[in-house]
């Protein structure tokens, strides 16, 4: 019975969080007259998916939000690094410096967006899709130091030791001993990073433009004068989803063993 009632309990919770994902993908498949309609499964149609590429030009938002989410990932990781290690070993700044690098994200997105628009106005970084990478790196930076911290204070300091007892430099060590081990870790951070500057919208709305537009500027863009055209929003967040699903499956793994990885001394 305890095993029944257990499993009753996983289905239960397992519905409530997929049965919306569900309804998502089922108001995508519909025409939009019928989007509102309590039928589960009335006429389906592509014509939604059609109209976003064709009409709506997603296809150039969806590769969009790809190179920027991947570049700052690129921009971002190297740095926080070896900044994180730097905290972890050394105790750089001491524990208010490194509470400080995390203070910084107590910091609220529209407090920065102002002064953040008048310098990239002032260099002509506005509408470029360098640009994007850049405020999201340095927005996702103090984050991911922190996590990849904990997750170099988990690596135990004989390995480096014996690997410079045998040779190595410091940063032969960090390079051929700490950053193998710390493996999961960094994949961890990495999709973490990845997953916040897919879903980033603010800075995208103000620092970019058409030509740069990404994923949640365009789902926001889908609001018209006759109202929300809510199977083409539910198409739209279908795609948009999809390479976090992706990625979270085929490193599943490591981010779940990353994510132990920092917690366990």
């Amino acid at each position: 019975m305890r095993r029944i009632v257990s499993h009753i309990g996983l289905i239960f919770f397992s519905a409530v969080v997929l049965l919306p994902i569900l309804w998502v993908l089922r108001t995508s498949l519909v025409p939009e007259h019928l989007s509102y309609s309590s039928q589960i499964l009335p006429e389906l149609t592509l014509d939604n998916y059609v109209a976003l590429f064709t009409t709506k030009h997603f296809g150039n938002n969806y590769l969009n939000s790809i190179l920027v989410a991947v570049g700052s990932v690129i921009v971002a990781m190297p740095l926080a690094c070896t900044t994180g290690y730097a905290f972890a070993r050394f105790r750089t700044s001491g524990r208010a410096g490194r509470f400080s690098v995390l203070a910084t994200q107590m910091l609220p997105p529209v407090a920065l967006a102002l002064p953040t628009f008048m310098f990239y106005r002032t260099v002509g970084l506005t509408n470029s899709l360098p640009g994007l990478m850049l405020v999201y790196a340095a927005l996702n930076l103090p984050f991911l130091t922190w996590i990849l911290m904990g997750f170099f204070e988990s690596v135990p300091s004989d390995l480096e030791g014996a690997a410079m007892t045998d040779g190595a430099t410091a940063w032969g060590a960090f390079w051929r001993i700490v950053l193998p081990v710390a493996a999961p870790g960094i994949a961890a951070a990495a999709v973490l990073g990845f997953i916040l500057s897919w879903n980033e919208f603010l800075f995208a709305l103000i620092l970019g433009g058409p030509r740069t537009a990404t994923v949640p500027v365009a789902l926001a863009s889908l609001q018209t004068s006759n109202g929300v055209e809510i199977a083409k929003v539910s198409a739209g967040v279908s795609l948009a989803i999809l390479p976090l699903m992706i990625a979270s499956r085929f490193i599943q793994r490591y981010l779940v063993q990353g994510l132990s990885f920092g917690s366990v001394k």
